[in-house]
């Protein structure tokens, strides 16, 4: 599980389109938010929910294959239960990671992910990580357990 500093940084700077399984286009909703939040900083958002025609301006599609394009990352907004398949179909459609949403944590997607050779984040937000390793909540007075005195390229 990739959970270092290093390793977490890494997979943020590498994987710049972002497939959000279970994105609402509810505003209030957490996948909403946190999708919002990574398309404001510069991020291509790819939004997978049969539910909905589009979500924050982009086409949504109905699952992960049907996605015409390639996508970096498969982030989970799922219940555990769910993510064994996606992360089948993360591998599948050649993405690079695959990112279990803070309260997602399924052992057997992480295994899938890590047999396959490509990266595996459990139950931690995307937003979050990105806002706390290349600047952000240290505004807000959130301790970010980074120590530098640069701020990160």
């Amino acid at each position: 599980m990739a959970d270092t500093i290093t390793e977490l940084r890494s997979i943020l700077r590498s994987c710049r389109t972002i497939a959000v399984v279970g994105l609402s286009a509810e505003w209030h909703r957490p996948s909403f938010f946190a999708a919002k939040y990574m398309q404001e900083h510069g991020y291509r958002i790819v939004p997978v929910n049969p539910r909905y025609e589009q979500v924050l301006g982009e086409t949504c599609y109905p699952s992960l294959e049907a996605i015409p394009f390639r996508v970096d990352m498969v982030d989970v907004f799922r219940k555990p239960a769910d993510v064994p398949p996606i992360a089948r179909a993360a591998v599948a459609i050649g993405a690079k990671c695959l990112w279990q949403q803070l309260g997602v944590l399924n052992l057997e997607a992480n295994a899938v992910a890590r047999e396959a050779g490509i990266d595996s984040v459990m139950d931690r937000c995307v937003k979050i990580e990105h806002a706390r390793l290349f600047g952000g909540l240290n505004w807000a007075g959130v301790n970010t357990r980074v120590i530098s005195a640069r701020r990160p390229v």
